[in-house]
Order: C-alpha cells, then sequence, then structure tokens
C-alpha cells in the first residue's frame, strides 16, 4: 500500500468516526474528526499529478485545514474533558 492510497484510508476511517460522532450528537468530536478527514484528503490531493496545476491551492487549503484541527483539538482537550 503506497503513502498516497494510506492517507485515503486514514481520511476515510475518520470521516466514518466523524458520521458516528454526528449519529451519537456530540457536535463538537463530530467537527474534529471530519476536519481531520478533510485534512488527509486534500494532503492527498495535492500529491495528485493530474491536479499539478491546482497543487498550490490545494497546499493551502491542507495547510489551513491541518491548523484548524489543531485548535479544534485544542479546544476539545480543554474544555470538554474537564
Amino acid at each position: 500500500m503506497n503513502a498516497n492510497t494510506r492517507q485515503y484510508l486514514f481520511g476515510g476511517i475518520f470521516l466514518l468516526v466523524g458520521f458516528y460522532q454526528l449519529y451519537q450528537r456530540d457536535y463538537l468530536e463530530a467537527s474534529l474528526y471530519l476536519l481531520a478527514a478533510l485534512s488527509f484528503m486534500f494532503n492527498s490531493l495535492a500529491a495528485e499529478p493530474r491536479l499539478a496545476a491546482y497543487k498550490k491551492p490545494i497546499v493551502i487549503i491542507t495547510w489551513t485545514l491541518m491548523i484548524i484541527t489543531a485548535l479544534v483539538f485544542l479546544y476539545v482537550l480543554q474544555f470538554k474533558f474537564r
């Protein structure tokens, strides 16, 4: 399994866990998992050769999603588990 496929796989797993958290009505953790899934998927899209013309915007979106995911993660750690 190559690295690109592995990132799609992790993104899919996070997406499923995010939908499960939505089903459980835990919207804060669902947003965390869904953002992480989008981060993994956009990161693997940046490595696709067919999307080379759009690499710069995809990388910008990827980094933005990663930063937002980290901030939501810190928020969950700080306020959910008190």
